[in-house]
């Protein structure tokens, strides 16, 4: 079976997504933009500063049946109705999809930075509301993920940190405090700092998921020390990290600074540097479990890498196609920029470039539909250091032959290369991704070897 090919039903949700995406979407790029631009300093992160267009985007891809197309499986019944829905708004989609499938929609959606969002698929949002899916209570998920699900409100994910190497989690210093109070209850003391914490600002966000690392030395927890002096997993350091939701504003939690990426602030979801002081938490803020935070935040990342891979696909054949369209509006030297060798080399490189990070992204997002995302792990380590850097170089060509009008804001162009430059260091920088899979490689080897003798 292609990579490419789809059942008819979905067949047919793709063509209608083209369109929401091609005729909506990116022309309400202009629009979203000029909203933006009329607010300055703090007032970018105001409820008054997101764009209109972007409620109208969301209604009709509710209507349209493009909502929460990522949902990798079914929502607990006891949080919907008979009609897959909260109210009026239909939060299960029509049909669940497999990760290719899906992925095959998120190029669709990678064309247009709204898109994402207008479909409730956009990132942080997807990842927590898995997260929450897979492993969050009962009342974390009524509380939490319905709204989510709803796109009542938004959310941020808090791992990395300003003072350390966060590629490596290990590393992590913002601690949670456990007590264990006289009457048997527990809580929790939050302490530390985090930044790149995309959404944390967003007036809609409601909710952070941190991951912290777990501080026994309270009095009162002198089993769980001993305990975790004679864990193997504790000497490893992974079982010190716990994932804890946050409820968003808390009077603990101070966003410091907005971030910007190449001089770009992404408001009004934009990134930020954050302060976390003495936030007191309870026990049914715990997700699945002290300790079980490297487990979280690995399930959260292997589809996502597909979602973001795919969307980079997406974004680069945009600029691909302003590429070619640019060059048979172009002349230099007597002949259209089509006519020279050398404009003809980029085509074909980008041609390459891109088949090659469609079909990588594809084959992996196969991979764990068929072996889970464990068993998928050298695939999703391999595209997330190449489909970067092949649509970067894709993206880069298009600059090239737009020449003063790629690095400027009259069109996509710059603004891509950005964010792919910056997907090379998102959710782990490439050296690490290149270690993963080095080693995976090597163990393959070995047993190969071994199967000989």
């Amino acid at each position: 079976m292609s990579l490419l090919a789809l059942p008819p039903e979905i067949f047919t949700l793709k063509t209608k997504l083209e369109s929401f995406v091609n005729d909506r979407c990116i022309p309400a790029e202009t629009e979203f933009e000029a909203h933006i631009e009329k607010f300055s300093g703090s007032d970018r992160w105001s409820e008054n500063a997101i764009p209109p267009v972007m409620k109208e985007l969301k209604r009709e891809a509710q209507s349209l049946g493009f909502w929460n197309l990522f949902l990798p499986h079914p929502v607990p019944s006891n949080l919907i109705d008979t009609n897959n829905s909260v109210g009026d708004i239909p939060v299960v989609p029509k049909k669940y999809l497999s990760n290719r499938e899906y992925g095959i929609l998120c190029e669709v959606m990678g064309r247009s930075a709204l898109a994402p969002e207008a479909c409730n698929c956009s990132a942080p949002d997807t990842g927590n509301m898995e997260v929450l899916l897979k492993h969050g209570s009962a009342e974390q998920q009524s509380r939490f993920l319905m709204p989510l699900l709803q796109g009542k409100i938004r959310s941020a994910f808090l791992m990395t940190e300003p003072d350390v190497a966060s590629s490596d989690a290990r590393n992590l210093e913002t601690k949670l405090t456990k007590i264990i109070e006289g009457d048997g209850k527990v809580k929790y003391i939050l302490n530390g700092r985090k930044w790149w914490s995309t959404g944390a600002m967003d007036p809609r966000c409601k909710l952070a998921l941190v991951v912290a690392k777990m501080d026994y030395s309270h009095p009162s927890c002198a089993a769980e020390r001993e305990k975790q002096q004679h864990s193997d997993d504790m000497k490893k350091k992974r079982g010190y990290q716990t994932v804890v939701i946050v409820p968003m504003p808390h009077p603990g939690v101070k966003c410091v600074r907005p971030l910007t990426v190449f001089g770009y602030d992404d408001a009004p979801h934009g990134h930020a540097e954050v302060s976390l002081e003495n936030v007191e938490l309870d026990a049914s803020a715990v997700v699945l479990g002290e300790g079980r935070g490297f487990e979280i935040a690995q399930s959260r990342l292997g589809p996502g890498r597909i979602h973001h891979c795919m969307r980079a696909v997406g974004l680069a054949a945009r600029c691909y196609e302003l590429m070619l369209e640019r060059t048979s509006q172009r002349q230099t030297f007597g002949k259209f920029l089509y006519e020279h060798g050398s404009c003809r080399e980029l085509i074909a490189d980008s041609a390459s470039d891109l088949e090659s990070a469609r079909l990588l992204t594809l084959a992996c997002a196969e991979e764990i539909d068929r072996l889970g995302a464990r068993g998928a792990r050298d695939k999703i380590a391999l595209i997330k250091v190449t489909v970067p850097e092949l649509t970067s170089r894709v993206v880069d060509r298009a600059v090239q032959i737009f020449g003063g009008a790629g690095v400027s804001g009259d069109f996509p162009l710059a603004r891509a290369l950005v964010g792919l430059r910056t997907l090379r260091i998102a959710d782990g920088p490439d050296a690490v991704h290149k270690q993963t899979l080095a080693m995976l490689e090597l163990k393959k080897a070995k047993k190969r070897a071994l199967s000989r003798v």
